[in-house]
């Protein structure tokens, strides 16, 4: 079982790949390592409160890379996996609205949810709004503005988080930290504001260049998975890659 952040980082580093809800795999999860106690507890932070820090020491990558679902994954692996997954989700056949969020993080290196939502075009609100038509609006939109202005002709933010999510699972994005807001006296409070960025800017080009093709990385990924995890069967291995 994990008792400390020190034993997660050693679990990343050893295994490479580490989902953080259950994928599957049995054993093959932070959500099936971690006891209770240290979920959601003021006292004791646990795996949630330890995100952060975890990137900050710039040995893993962090973000929704497994079927939708967050995990760390280590800068070892990393170029094989981007290998891979960018060959089976080019960006150029991503949709128009896809590619605009984007050039909007590539050009600022490093955003705020918020702030991504808002330099794309995006609603903050929760409501319900009237979708764009086409994506010469949204560049319009984005070009007027970087401040909120809560058009009703602006698309909502849940649209954006899709986006964001779906570009992480390509490895085009992944989390470059957790921003928290501050009492008085120094403490966090609330749910964290992930920062994004590109594997690129935050971990430099390096880190997507491997003389491997795209079926030799993955072949490389399932021989790992399978040592690692005797039992994976194909599918639950495939799944998860």
């Amino acid at each position: 079982m994990i008792h400390s952040q020190q034993q997660l980082e050693k679990i990343i580093a050893e295994w490479g790949f580490l989902p953080f809800f259950k994928c599957g795999i049995d054993g093959f999860s932070i959500q099936e390592m971690t006891p209770e106690e240290l979920w959601f507890n003021d006292e004791h932070p646990g795996p949630w409160e330890w995100k952060g820090p975890i990137i900050g020491n710039w040995q893993c990558a962090y973000g929704k890379f497994f079927a939708g679902k967050a995990g760390y994954i280590s800068l070892e692996w990393m170029p094989d996996f981007i290998n891979w997954r960018r060959s089976i989700y080019p960006i150029e056949e991503k949709s128009e609205e896809t590619k605009h969020v984007y050039q909007v993080l590539k050009e600022h290196e490093s955003m705020l949810s918020h702030e991504l939502k808002i330099a794309s075009g995006y609603s903050l609100r929760r409501t319900n709004r009237k979708p764009i038509k086409n994506i010469s609006d949204l560049a319009e939109k984005n070009s007027q503005h970087i401040k909120t202005s809560n058009n009703d002709t602006k698309p909502k933010g849940s649209t954006c988080d899709a986006i964001i999510a779906e570009l992480e699972m390509a490895t085009y994005v992944c989390i470059a930290d957790f921003e928290y807001k501050m009492t008085k006296d120094g403490r966090r409070y609330g749910w964290g504001v992930a920062r994004y960025c590109t594997p690129e800017a935050m971990y430099g080009d390096g880190i997507a260049q491997t003389f491997a093709t795209p079926q030799e990385s993955l072949n490389r990924m399932v021989n790992h998975i399978k040592h690692l995890f005797p039992q994976a069967s194909d599918k639950q291995i495939s799944k998860l890659l």
